[in-house]
């Protein structure tokens, strides 16, 4: 069976890793080749004719989030314009953010964070998934906290070592099959790339 080779663009390195795993739970031979941007969704805007030249070649997915756009499609208008949109480029996005998908498989959750806090029976419908989560994390043992969550008077909107720990968290304990079941737009992507 040939191999498909992929290039993943992502925002962060939270969203590589959850395309990483989306990617890796496909029946086909899927061959991550290239990671790309990791340096915000207005990278990934900004690189569009780069990511098209380079679907000419091989598939392309990209994973950003809509933050406050109205809708995925108002999104895709705006990064595509009226520009033909080559058939291996995949844009999928995560409503609201890409932490409402992982806030979408709460038995994870609540290995993370305890068996405090709420988890959000709609998490595609939270306005601010990423707050969410971080209000989770002040009721989650003491470790989980000290990375998560910054530190007094830190300039970021979360500690230190959010994105390792979630990264080592996706990898090991996330199920994109589970938190699909209360994310539509997780379902949607997962569907897209099985399409693939």
């Amino acid at each position: 069976m040939a191999i498909i080779e992929v290039a993943l663009a992502t925002e962060d390195a939270v969203s590589e890793a959850i395309g990483l795993r989306l990617l890796a739970e496909l029946p086909t031979r899927i061959r991550p080749n290239l990671s790309l941007g990791k340096k915000g969704s207005g990278y990934l805007r900004s690189g569009m004719h780069k990511w098209r030249q380079l679907a000419q070649r091989q598939v392309v997915l990209i994973l950003t989030d809509l933050d406050r756009v109205a809708c995925p499609v108002a999104l895709r208008e705006d990064w595509f314009g009226t520009a033909k949109v080559p058939v291996d480029l995949m844009l999928r996005i995560a409503v609201r953010e890409v932490e409402s998908w992982i806030l979408a498989d709460h038995e994870a959750c609540r290995n993370l964070f305890g068996q405090k806090g709420k988890l959000p029976t709609d998490p595609d419908g939270l306005a601010d998934p990423k707050g969410h989560l971080l209000q989770l994390a002040k009721q989650a043992p003491r470790a989980i906290k000290a990375d998560l969550l910054k530190i007094s008077g830190a300039v970021a909107s979360q500690g230190i070592g959010y994105n390792n720990l979630l990264v080592r968290w996706v990898h090991s304990s996330w199920s994109p099959v589970r938190a699909a079941e209360r994310s539509p737009s997780l379902k949607r992507t997962r569907s897209r790339l099985h399409q693939m």
